[in-house]
């Protein structure tokens, strides 16, 4: 009887409290950070493919937010090494500098370097807020609640995508880019109050991992390889799907950036929940599957009724995928490898975007929109071997740190 009174009683121990008063003042930036890029994140593509600066519209688009997402990935293998010399605020801070202030003048001019420029400058920022950020708010969710933690900051940031990414885009064709970009400015140039308040060092257990070290680990680069591919049909999306429309469903396009990041915000929800009770291991495949059937449904481009459903199942599939691959990545390391997490899993999302984006880009010139879309959808399949693996190969515990891996 008294194991069972004992049981009983730790079974209905309370958790530890999530909303803490440095976690509240953390959602401060990501709201900063978020709807400065998703205000922007479809204009600058659209505003490049206007611009007449003879690459042709998809191209000058892709190589918009190609650049954006180069630069992003070039700052995200130099983030981890600034925050350790610098510490969080100084970088958290520089980056919602670079993310605002060069908006400020990107309707200065619309020759297609003048963009690109600005958008290498927004990604280098905008890479500094994900990595030195992310990694700092991993420290701030305890251990116990890390997948619904992390499926409440996606819901923060999931916000910001949810109103801002549409918004932009009907700001951009009512009021014109110069309201936008200066809209998209202030919001990370107004973050940067919160930053004084955040911890600027913090103590952790464990011992560091490098980029280099992450690299080779494939606990880490199964889950990582399995998101860059999601990743790239996302940045496809937000490129392409307002110039693969027919020109007038302005309203359709509006509809579909909606119900894209809100299923998505949804569907990083519920995974976090069951992640914490069953795992986030065996969410991978399944979100990677839904996924890239939203994406093959995208071909439909004809369609407003399978427009709408194939974002929406994308959305639902890129929001699950999200959060359990970040949740299994945490879970694999110590404490002191949250930045190389951090660095590597937002690499996978940069770098499938950017590259998703450009080779959308070159190869929708040749075949049209609806076929660029369903090779897409057939090319994120390959990413079943990866997510087979490490279902496989990894322990049902899952949680052993790389450190103690022979």
């Amino acid at each position: 009887m008294p194991e069972t009174l004992d049981s009983a009683s730790s079974s209905f121990a309370p958790r530890p409290p999530l909303l803490t008063r440095l976690l509240l003042l953390r959602f401060v930036s990501i709201l900063g950070a978020s709807t400065s890029f998703y205000l922007l994140l479809s204009v600058v593509p659209h505003y490049a493919s206007t611009g007449g600066a003879g690459a042709g519209a998809g191209g000058a688009a892709g190589l918009a937010t190609g650049a954006l997402m180069l630069a992003t990935v070039v700052g995200e293998f130099v983030t981890p090494r600034l925050v350790d010399r610098f510490g969080y605020r100084l970088v958290l801070g520089a980056g919602l500098v670079l993310l605002g202030a060069p908006a400020l003048v990107l309707t200065l001019s619309r020759d297609l370097w003048w963009i690109v420029a600005v958008c290498l400058l927004r990604g280098l920022g905008f890479a500094f807020t994900v990595v030195a950020g992310g990694a700092l708010t991993a420290s701030l969710i305890p251990a116990e609640r890390r997948g619904e933690g992390l499926a409440l900051v996606g819901i923060v940031s999931g916000v910001p995508s949810l109103a801002a990414l549409p918004l932009g885009v009907w700001l951009a064709a009512h009021t014109g880019y110069g309201v936008v970009c200066t809209m998209g400015a202030v919001a990370a140039l107004a973050a940067i109050v919160s930053v004084p308040g955040l911890p600027d060092r913090v103590r952790v257990s464990g011992r560091a991992i490098g980029i280099t070290e992450g690299l080779r680990t494939a606990q880490l680069t199964c889950p990582a390889v399995v998101f860059a591919a999601v990743a790239m049909a996302a940045g496809i999306v937000v490129t392409f799907l307002p110039l693969a429309v027919p020109a007038s469903a302005t309203g359709l396009v509006t509809v579909a950036l909606f119900v894209q990041p809100a299923t998505a915000t949804l569907a990083r929800w519920l995974a976090g929940r069951h992640g914490d009770r069953r795992g986030p291991a065996g969410l991978v495949l399944p979100g990677l599957l839904l996924s890239a059937s939203g994406t093959l449904l995208m071909a439909l481009t004809s369609s407003p009724v399978a427009v709408v459903i194939a974002v929406g199942v994308f959305g639902f599939g890129f929001g699950v995928t999200q959060n359990a691959t970040l949740t299994l990545m945490y879970a694999r390391v110590p404490a002191a490898g949250y930045d190389t997490v951090s660095a590597l899993w937002n690499l996978a999302y940069d770098a499938g975007m950017g590259v998703g984006a450009i080779a959308f880009g070159w190869f929708s010139a040749g075949t049209g929109y609806r076929w660029a879309f369903a090779l897409t959808g057939a090319a994120m399949l390959t990413a079943l071997a990866p997510a087979w693996r490490d279902r496989r190969t990894v322990r049902p515990a899952l949680e052993t740190p790389v450190t103690e891996t022979p």
